[in-house]
């Protein structure tokens, strides 16, 4: 178990319907969620965000909870700067480099 006051990166992975126009709508609002909490897109279904603490998520995995549409299901999973550090990352069959912690945060 990480500490409280340790560098964190927090993933969220989701799979969301989009069979009806209605619920095309509500994955990207949820998706435009994701990034108004500061997250990026990692992959199409794939958000990280780097956090200074891992207490510091708590708001924002309520917010993520309740934001979520009927039907979807997600996964948060908390890494610690050191795992997301030494991750392996491929791009049309090469390595590429995992992104780095930001050197400042970002306050909206």
């Amino acid at each position: 178990m990480p500490k409280s006051d340790e560098p964190m990166w927090s993933m969220v992975m989701f799979d969301l319907p989009v069979k009806t126009k209605t619920q095309r709508l509500h994955a990207t609002q949820f998706r435009q969620l994701l990034l108004d909490c500061g997250y990026q897109m990692v992959q199409f279904s794939v958000y990280a965000r780097f956090s200074p603490s891992s207490a510091s998520m708590l708001p924002t995995v309520r917010r993520i909870k309740s934001g979520l549409p009927h039907g979807g299901d997600v996964r948060i999973v908390s890494i610690t700067d050191h795992q997301w550090a030494t991750a392996l990352r491929f791009s049309s069959g090469t390595t590429a480099e995992v992104e780095d912690a930001p050197l400042q945060l970002t306050i909206f």
